[in-house]
Order: C-alpha cells, then sequence, then structure tokens
C-alpha cells in the first residue's frame, strides 16, 4: 500500500523546475560569482540529476565557479563516479559540458576541512533542549563554504529519526558540520526518542540545527525536494534554508506519513541497495518503530549489505545495541563514546527500559543480511539466514498483523492513535 498522498499534487515537470530555477537565480545576481551546490549523497531519494543541471544551465555560463560538495554527515566518501551518478551524467557530459566542475566529499573527522562558527553557550543550549542538556557546544562546519560568494544547497526533505523533518539546515548540519555539533544533537535526539521526534516539525534537535545554521554568515540559498511514492517531484521551495524547509515539511507531512490502524507483531522492512551499511539501513527501523507491536520483531532485510559501519564499526561492535536508559543509567561507562554511536545504537534496538542492572526493550530487531549470526549475537541483535526469506511469504498479510515493507527507510508509518509508551508522538 502506498501513503494516501493527496490527489490534487500533480508531479512538476522539468519545464517548471526550470522555470523556478531562473526565476530564483538571475544571472545578473551570480555573474563572475563563485557559487558552491551542497547535495545529498546516494542514501536519499530525490531527482539531483534535475537539480543540477537546471542550476548549471542557468548559472554555468556566467558563475566564475560553480563546483559540488556532497554533505555527507558521517557517511563514507564518493568516489568521482558515484557523484557522476548522484547528479545523473555520463563521464562523457563529465569530461565534456560539466569539466570544469569540481566535486568535494565532506570531510567530518578532518579538522583540517573545518572551520568553527561559532559557539552554542550553555544558556542557548538550555533553552533549546528544553533544559535537557546544560554545556557549551563548540560549532564547526567545512571551510569550503567561505571560499565561495554563494551557496546553494539542494536536497529532499522527509520525516527523520534525529530532527523530525530532514532538509534545510540539517544539510549544512550534520551534512557539512563537524563532530562536537553532530555528536551532540544525535544523542539529544536519542535522549528524546526516535518516537517523540520522527515526522514533527518543532523539535528540540531541529531548533539546534537551526540556530547553527544561522551561525554560517554566508549567503544561502536553498531548494528543498519533495518526492512522492513514485519517486517524482511532488513539489520544490526555493528561499532560505529556514523558509524553503517550511514549506517543504508541510507537504512531506501529507505525503510521506502513512497510517495504520493496529500495530503488527511481525514486520519486514526491506532496505534498498542504496542502503550498503547498518549506519543508514537503520532507517528501516526508524521508519516502522511506531507501528511495530510490543513483543513483535522487526525484521531489518538487506541480502546485500555487510557492513555495520565502515567508519563507525569499531565503536558500536564495543558497545552493541541498547535501548536509551540501558546507556543513561550506565553514564559515567559510555560518556566517552561518540554520542552519535550512541543515538544510532538507540534508534536501531528501540523503546526499552533498563533497571536493576536488566534491560527489557519493547520489541526484537532482527538482520537478515550478510553480517554474521555470531556477530548479531555480539551486537545484542537477532539473526535470520536471508537466503530462508521471501518477501513474497509476508505479503498481503496484514490482517493477520504481519506487515510488509518493500522500500523502507523514507515513509515514515504511524498509527491513528498512537500508543502510551509513544508519548503521544510529539516531540
Amino acid at each position: 500500500m502506498t501513503p494516501q498522498e493527496p490527489t490534487d499534487i500533480k508531479p512538476m515537470t522539468p519545464e517548471q523546475v526550470y522555470a523556478l530555477v531562473a526565476a530564483t537565480c538571475p544571472e545578473a545576481d551570480f555573474r563572475n560569482r563563485r557559487v558552491l551546490l551542497i547535495i545529498p549523497d546516494s542514501t536519499r531519494t530525490a531527482p539531483v540529476g534535475l537539480m543540477f543541471r537546471a542550476l548549471h544551465q542557468q548559472l554555468g555560463r556566467v558563475a566564475s565557479a560553480f563546483d559540488i560538495l556532497v554533505a555527507l554527515g558521517t557517511h563514507q566518501p564518493m568516489s568521482e563516479e558515484a557523484i557522476c551518478g548522484r547528479v545523473e551524467i555520463t563521464p562523457e557530459e563529465r569530461a565534456g559540458a560539466y569539466g570544469s566542475v569540481r566535486f568535494f566529499n565532506h570531510a567530518w573527522n578532518d579538522p583540517a576541512a573545518l572551520q568553527q562558527v561559532g559557539t552554542l553557550t550553555t544558556g542557548e543550549v538550555e533553552a533549546l533542549t528544553g533544559g535537557r542538556f546544560s554545556m557549551e557546544v563548540p560549532v564547526e562546519v567545512n571551510r569550503l563554504l567561505f571560499e565561495y560568494d554563494h551557496v546553494i544547497i539542494v536536497g529532499p526533505v522527509f520525516p527523520h529519526e534525529v530532527v523530525g523533518f530532514s532538509g534545510g539546515n540539517k544539510y549544512l548540519f550534520p551534512g557539512v558540520g563537524g563532530p562536537q555539533i553532530l555528536n551532540f544533537f544525535h544523542w539529544l535526539g536519542a535522549v528524546v526518542t526516535n518516537p517523540m521526534i520522527i515526522g514533527n516539525k518543532l523539535t528540540p534537535v531541529r531548533r539546534v540545527v537551526d540556530r547553527a545554521g544561522a551561525m554560517v554568515r554566508v549567503n544561502k540559498l536553498c531548494f528543498c525536494m519533495v518526492v512522492d511514492s513514485h519517486r517524482e517531484l511532488a513539489g520544490l521551495f526555493a528561499g532560505t534554508p529556514e523558509s524553503a524547509w517550511e514549506q517543504a515539511s508541510e507537504l512531506s507531512r501529507q505525503i510521506h506519513i502513512l497510517y495504520k490502524e493496529k500495530p503488527f507483531h511481525t514486520i519486514l522492512s526491506c532496505a534498498p541497495p542504496m542502503y550498503d551499511e547498518l549506519w543508514t539501513a537503520g532507517k528501516c527501523m526508524y521508519k516502522l518503530e511506531p507501528v511495530l507491536a510490543d513483543g513483535g520483531e522487526l525484521i531489518i532485510y538487506a541480502p546485500h549489505l555487510e557492513e555495520i559501519s565502515l567508519a563507525h564499526g569499531k565503536f558500536i561492535e564495543s558497545i552493541g545495541y541498547h535501548c536509551r536508559d540501558y546507556f543513561l543509567n550506565q553514564w559515567d561507562r559510555f560518556k566517552d563514546i561518540p554520542w552519535g554511536v550512541l543515538a544510532h545504537s538507540t534508534h536501531v534496538r528501540g523503546i526499552g527500559t533498563f533497571e536493576n542492572g536488566v534491560e527489557k526493550c519493547r520489541a526484537r530487531v532482527t538482520l537478515a543480511t550478510r553480517i554474521s549470526p555470531e556477530k548479531c549475537a555480539r551486537i545484542n541483535l537477532g539473526y535470520l539466514d536471508p537466503a530462508s526469506i521471501n518477501p513474497e511469504d509476508y505479503a498481503h498479510r496484514e490482517d493477520a498483523g504481519v506487515l510488509l515493507v518493500p522500500k523502507a527507510g523514507e515513509m515514515l508509518y504511524h498509527l491513528r492513535q498512537p500508543p502510551a509508551w509513544a508519548g503521544g508522538q510529539g516531540a
């Protein structure tokens, strides 16, 4: 079943996209100026190639530079070939029409690639987080931004487990941000919990991200895309990162949330190939946790997946996957683990408790991947042989409490009547 999208929304045509870009980016404003285009990596579904071509056609001839920075966050760098695939150009086009465009990957863990733009004070943090945290947080961003006259952010908006809805300033933080601010607000989201954050606009993490974004004092223009369930462009909004996101997130809320009447005891959540690590394939849990029944099982089915995380795997293997309270109630033991890793751990494992040394998670999470049963046991997740699974066996069984999600990770599933453990699903 696909989300119940509004029937009056028609996909945008390329001609409409080109017209909006032309109206938003007059040549005179960009003549002899240096332009940096920030785009998502391959873990986001969106017509990035269409936007790249439209912007390059409009600005490439008049700008003195037109380059690309991939907003990796802490994901793995993309090869030249992969970036060409992301912007949907052929090797011949890369060598010809787009030969002057430089490609850059964000380097979140390279101090030389970062520039501090400010500090969230203790008072600001207390106010932004509703008193949950009291600390200073340095704000660093990729220094490349300051070598350009204009920064144009292009990316889709979806419900998001850490910030509520992705897009806007999120392409700066975590997209091209430094580790301290990234780790801080990911853990903030985990403390609030995924079900309380995801699909909500006004979250503590969004407040932090927008405050950090305001510290990046460059000329910023943002194009926020909303993609429907057929991969068509349902909406395109231009403006500041805040204003474009505000409009796009409203449309995302209409078309990216699918409501169910009852929870499911078994969910087969199929990870698409764009999630090539559990670090990203964890979204297959995040987006389905709200409809997973108490004591139920969610299976992340990804027969192509064999890595937990190249960047963070050693930390994850050392701590495993646990609920939030497992870490909070043993904080001295875990406080020096990168907080973003702790957040990922709790998001994959889901809601639970830790009392008197005993962890009780609300539901089971099982991997059907190339990750071995021994490693699954070590990281506190279940194991199923992916070869033993035929997704069709899970299809058309919703009345029996079984849900098949063929392409998980972007559409959010909610219950019409949120359960008590979800806190009403509001941050």
